[in-house]
């Protein structure tokens, strides 16, 4: 059996300019089952920023199996009825890679 350790994870996507206050509304109350799941699926310390329409996305994974959790999370109800409001107010960035939502950032650097 594999024990966790924490990962940390920095995403980004943009953020369509005309959706900017009501993305912030709906952060702002972000729906309870949809944090439950956040939480259930091992993911803490989990921020989005905001600065040129763009997102960024930063969160700590501490479970064992990314992509299992991830499935869990994406086959969620709630969140995905979460996902059909925020998906239209986002766009990938020009450097996504095909198919990509968030894409994900290399950590250069950190400290504790």
């Amino acid at each position: 059996m594999s024990t966790a350790t924490l990962k940390r994870y920095g995403r980004i996507i943009g953020l369509k300019p005309e959706a900017y206050e009501e993305y912030v509304r709906y952060h702002a109350a972000v729906w309870p089952e949809v944090l439950k799941t956040i939480y259930d699926c091992n993911i803490r310390n989990y921020s989005i920023f905001h600065r040129d329409d763009v997102l960024f996305a930063y969160f700590e994974y501490v479970g064992t199996d990314y992509d299992a959790d991830m499935a869990k999370m994406a086959a969620d109800p709630k969140t995905q009825e979460w996902w059909t409001i925020m998906d239209p107010m986002q766009h990938p960035v020009p450097t996504a890679e095909p198919g990509e939502w968030w894409s994900p950032m290399t950590e250069v650097f950190h400290v504790d």
